[in-house]
């Protein structure tokens, strides 16, 4: 994507400057909206040589960010912030006390821009692949209320709960994972050695071979001739797929299409109302408004299908509407979270009782992760089955019958 400049005013009225990566400079002025700056000048410019961008070979040798110093980050920031040490002494001691390189450096990038003036939000900002919109926003929220170090700590919960959903998915995949990986590798050692073995014996036989086992004989004899070209293939359908799931419509389309998956469809689809509703919480109960806590959640979902929703419900809203009334035009969520919206809108809990939603859904998709490898070993186990079956009558059942014709002959 590229890289655009911009100029802004922020909630305080100070000039702000600053380069930010985005599809158009629409979506680079929506950016800089739901963090509180009123853009003034957007162009296009090449990426930004900035402290937090080096070489290759820095890159390499130092690492990458990762969530958990982030994470780590958000907590000890509230744990310095409400001792009452000065934001400036706390990412010194921050920077000078990380294991990371790349974070330490990034620590340096921050500290450096609040010494020229800038807001936390404005230096967190510069690193969008760190710290998402959804976090910035929050930081500025903290800032505008002067509640920062109880913002770091819900960011902290947050970030923690967004962690340990994918690790326990992960968990789940392992086995069921390695399993099929196994069973390609066996597949294609078949194919490629064991079968063509028989396949001498058989042309000595000179005897009509079963349908089974001349299906095998071909499809092995296919792989062992056109192998590089399969391996070709595969690799440009891999390549093709991420090039297209990255593009717009085509992660629209497949984001939509994973909430179809069988067994893992509606773990997405929870885990990603999950998501929706604890940010809705947190921009919600830190005071952020409704219109612009949809828009920055809309970002945090991670699924384009239920984004768009959200950003219908926002437009919505906008127009008027209740919120009980967009989010059932949404069509995405069940009837008891609709009745928990409707009940949270009249008493005026509505973050609370998104909390309560959130936890509902977690609950469930932990639940779902944990029964996840209980549903997917049968269909492994009947998979293997069918397989070893296939194998085991076409390679072997001419053997078999030769072996009975040459008793018989010798009776």
């Amino acid at each position: 994507m590229p890289f655009f400049a911009y100029k802004g005013r922020n909630t305080y009225g100070e000039l702000v400057r600053g380069v930010l990566e985005g599809v158009n400079s629409g979506a680079i002025a929506d950016q800089l909206f739901n963090t509180g700056v009123t853009p003034v000048e957007i162009v296009v410019t090449r990426k930004p040589a900035t402290a937090s961008d080096a070489g290759w070979s820095v890159r390499l040798v130092e690492g990458k960010v990762t969530e958990i110093d982030v994470m780590m980050f958000s907590r000890q920031m509230y744990t310095l912030l409400k001792a009452g040490v000065p934001i400036l002494r706390a990412l010194s001691g921050l920077r000078e006390s990380a294991h990371s390189l790349a974070f330490k450096r990034v620590l340096g990038d921050i500290r450096e821009s609040l010494d020229t003036g800038r807001e936390m939000s404005v230096a967190l900002r510069r690193h969008p692949k760190i710290f998402s919109t959804f976090y910035v926003s929050m930081v500025r929220v903290g800032e505008a209320t002067g509640m920062l170090e109880d913002i770091f700590l819900r960011l902290f919960y947050y970030l923690e709960f967004e962690k340990n959903t994918r690790d326990q998915i992960k968990s789940a995949l392992r086995y069921p994972s390695f399993v099929v990986i196994a069973i390609t590798i066996a597949l294609v050692v078949i194919n490629l050695f064991v079968i063509p073995a028989f396949a001498k014996v058989y042309n000595s036989i000179k005897v009509e071979l079963p349908l089974m086992t001349r299906i095998l004989l071909a499809v092995s004899d296919f792989t062992v001739h056109y192998w590089p070209a399969m391996l070709v293939a595969a690799i440009g359908v891999f390549i093709g797929f991420k090039i297209y799931v990255n593009s717009r419509s085509g992660k629209y389309r497949w984001d939509k299409a994973k909430l179809s998956l069988p067994l893992a469809g509606s773990i997405i689809m929870k885990a990603t109302l999950a998501r929706f509703a604890r940010s809705f919480s947190l921009a919600y109960k830190s005071g952020i408004p409704i219109v612009q806590g949809l828009s920055v959640v809309a970002l945090v979902v991670d699924n384009d299908h239920i984004g768009s929703r959200i950003e219908q419900m926002r437009n919505s809203i906008e127009r008027g509407e209740s919120i009980l009334r967009t989010a059932m035009a949404a069509g995405v969520f069940s009837p008891i979270v609709l009745q928990m919206i409707a009940v949270g809108e009249e008493t005026g809990e509505l973050d609370s009782l998104m909390q309560e939603v959130a936890e509902m859904y977690e609950r469930e998709v932990e639940y779902e992760v944990k029964k996840l490898s209980d549903k997917i070993e049968p269909i492994l186990i009947v998979g293997l089955a069918v397989i070893v079956l296939v194998l085991a009558l076409g390679v072997f059942l001419p053997i078999w019958e030769l072996g009975s014709a040459m008793m018989h002959r010798g009776g």
